[in-house]
């Protein structure tokens, strides 16, 4: 590109208002500039000003008015200050005059940056911040706790203690336990609000808006984030929020290639075409497969035709999964050719193992990943390769293709984010989010405290529910259960259901107390029976669930190679492992829950499976053990610390909190002075230990 006959028709769409077209050369322009290493001259720096890029303006040759704009422009963002582009600034600026904002931008706009102005601002003393993952609660609290931990308690795991200010960040199932302790709540942050809308996350939406609706109450102000969304209509939860949508304000490139014209539908010229894309060596890329199955297929295809690469974290990576999950599984075999894979049921240690790696030049080329990867974690790419338009069983919908390939570039890293196509993409279209009711929560919420947001006919639902339970379980005893939030699932209809079946049947459900019983074998009556109440929401047979239910009971006992290798002739693969125990770990011990409270108001008050439920549910390791995982440090290490005897994780007094304050207290080198520690066991505790540590080189 000639720099000044680039800027000049930079100039001219600017003068016509053609701002995005504008912003669109101009980047193409920065990133022919970078690779070059050409500073760039005051008529470039004026273009950026021109466009609102203003953190890509370079001062070494600006004037003092581009000098001044940068400066004007800077802000404390958490112990280092940074400079916003105009749209950041605008939405900050309303932010700190008070306003409930939702906005809508796109990936690469930088709206969490906005929160750690916004705290270094106004030192709010309580921020809740709800996040769809854990895996992007642990990236979140990595970052804030980098910037703040000095001045606020950074809060993730459930029964933490309140400090005097407080950061929590959590998905909204944990956001329940914190509602009696907080009084107020200075700001409310709802990252991905589109996961409100059961069009786009059925299974989510009724716990989400639930939370939205009982955190709102206490809110001084609200701050929702999304992407892509074009309009927001009229609902009970955002109406009193201004919606400011910035869909066009990109601050990097996306250069879409559409090799599916040329493949068709030839599967071994896809399959070419990939492997051409990613043994690049130079180039990071993100390989959307859409599902499962696919992952499989693209994985089976990388190893055979891709050869292993002698790299010091991959190869050390391979061979401590081999040693610490299974010696064949196919990870450790993709690793070897600087290949991760990412989804939603792979343990969070694995998935923060391999992002990680992905950051290193020398680390992963490439990874392969479900839709995990677009609300797990904040992670780009120089490359997004769409393998297959498809979203699990359905065809993708062009609202999570844009999220996607918004995975493209990055600010300062990738000024162009390089788009390839090998599947059609989606039509195009303007999503408009439509937030409602969900019928399943109105079992949970109150006639009168809720009926400013319900319609007269939701209304009389709640009322029926609540004259239907209290002639069950009584006037006290339902007056407890929403005042104490004691119900775990939302859905009135089971629920209802479930306390009929007691009351009817009482006689079935005396076995209950089975479940506290030592030998797993004992459970499996009474666990079909709780199971088969609630059909459709497992995805797996009955059969393999129990099978994983009773092999995780070992989970500290046996070591994890032994746990998975028992399950191989049930035919219970590892990645059917991943799946059953995340269920087990959330949805099995929120049924036994709810069931364990009706059961103690209908049948038997002093039966009580509550230990069970509390092993469950954080998959029968030590509390402190599991909650250390959801922070970079998986069980095996846990366990060999325990056995080094430096944190005895039996000792019920030991939980997250303690264990962090002990971890700090006697140091990084007194953990990695443990024998049985592996080099990779070392470098992944050298990984928690940075995530516990504030340091003075904060990168945002």
């Amino acid at each position: 590109m000639d720099v000044f006959e680039t800027c000049r028709e930079v100039n001219n769409l600017l003068s016509t208002q053609n701002e995005t077209a504008a912003r669109n050369l101009l980047i193409r322009l920065l990133a022919e500039l970078d690779r070059n290493k050409t500073p760039y001259s005051q008529l470039v720096n004026h273009m950026i000003r021109g466009t609102g890029l203003f953190p890509y303006l370079q001062l070494e040759n600006a004037s003092w008015d581009q000098k001044y704009v940068h400066q004007a422009f800077e802000i404390d963002v958490g112990r280092r200050v940074a400079t916003l582009h105009r749209e950041q600034s605008n939405v900050l600026a309303k932010l700190l005059s008070g306003d409930n904002i939702a906005v809508s931008a796109p990936t690469s706009f930088g709206k969490s940056f906005i929160i750690d102005a916004f705290i270094a601002a106004k030192h709010p003393k309580n921020v809740v911040i709800i996040v769809p993952t854990i895996a992007l609660m642990d990236e979140t609290r990595r970052r804030l706790f980098k910037k703040f931990s000095e001045q606020y308690s950074i809060i993730t795991a459930p029964e933490t203690r309140l400090g005097n200010r407080n950061i929590l960040i959590f998905p909204q199932e944990r956001a329940f336990g914190y509602l009696s302790s907080l009084e107020t709540i200075d700001l409310l942050v709802v990252d991905e609000f589109y996961k409100a809308s059961q069009k786009h996350d059925r299974d989510r939406a009724p716990s989400l808006i639930k939370a939205i609706l009982k955190l709102s109450k206490k809110a001084k102000q609200r701050y929702y984030l999304a992407p892509n969304i074009k309009k927001l209509n009229d609902n009970a939860f955002t109406r009193d929020m201004e919606f400011i949508e910035l869909l066009d304000f990109n601050t990097v490139y996306l250069e879409v290639n559409e090799l599916y014209k040329s493949i068709k539908n030839d599967e071994i010229k896809k399959g070419e075409t990939l492997i051409e894309i990613i043994s690049q060596g130079t180039q990071k890329s993100l390989v959307y497969a859409g599902t499962y199955t696919e992952i499989d297929k693209i994985s089976k295809l990388i190893i055979k035709k891709m050869p292993i690469v002698d790299r010091i974290y991959t190869s050390h990576f391979a061979n401590w999964i081999r040693q610490n999950y299974q010696p064949d599984w196919e990870l450790a075999d993709l690793a070897e050719r600087a290949v991760g894979v990412h989804n939603g049921n792979m343990h969070r240690c694995l998935s923060q193992l391999q992002v990680k790696l992905f950051e290193y030049d020398d680390g992963f080329d490439s990874i392969v990943s479900t839709s995990s990867i677009i609300e797990g974690v904040n992670t780009s790419a120089q490359n997004v390769v769409i393998w297959k338009s498809k979203l699990g069983g359905s065809n993708l919908k062009d609202f999570t293709y844009k999220n996607i390939i918004g995975r493209g570039g990055r600010m300062f890293k990738y000024f162009v984010g390089n788009i390839y196509l090998l599947d059609a993409p989606p039509k195009n279209e303007d999503t408009q989010l439509e937030i409602e009711f969900p019928e399943e929560i109105l079992g949970t919420l109150d006639e009168d405290q809720d009926s400013d947001r319900l319609t007269d006919l939701q209304v009389d639902r709640i009322v029926e529910f609540r004259y239907s339970m209290t002639s069950i379980i009584g006037e006290e005893n339902f007056s407890r259960v929403r005042r104490e939030n004691l119900l775990q699932d939302s859905d009135a209809d089971f629920l209802l259901r479930l306390a009929s079946d007691m009351k009817d049947s009482p006689d079935e459900w005396r076995g209950f107390g089975y479940l506290n019983s030592k030998n797993p074998n004992d459970w499996e009556n009474m666990l079909y029976r709780v199971l088969r109440l609630k059909p459709g929401n497992w995805d797996t047979q009955y059969n393999k669930l129990v099978s994983v239910t009773k092999a995780i009971s070992q989970n500290w006992e046996a070591s994890l190679p032994e746990v998975i290798s028992s399950l191989r002739r049930e035919g219970i693969s590892i990645n059917d492992f991943f799946k059953l125990e995340r269920t087990i770990t959330f949805k099995l011990s929120a049924l036994l829950s709810d069931t364990n409270e009706l059961h103690r108001m209908i049948i038997d008050p002093s039966t009580d499976i509550s230990p069970l439920i509390g092993r469950m549910s954080r998959a029968f390791l030590p509390g402190a053990v599991y909650h250390l995982e959801e922070y970079g440090l998986p069980r095996m290490i846990s366990k060999k610390i325990h056995s080094a005897g430096l944190i005895n994780f039996q000792d019920p007094s030991i939980d997250l909190q303690e264990s962090l304050e002990r971890f700090k207290r006697f140091g990084i080198e007194e953990v990695l002075a443990i024998r049985a520690l592996s080099s990779f066991d070392r470098y992944i505790v050298k990984f928690f230990y940075d995530g516990i540590t504030p340091d003075d080189l904060i990168n945002s």
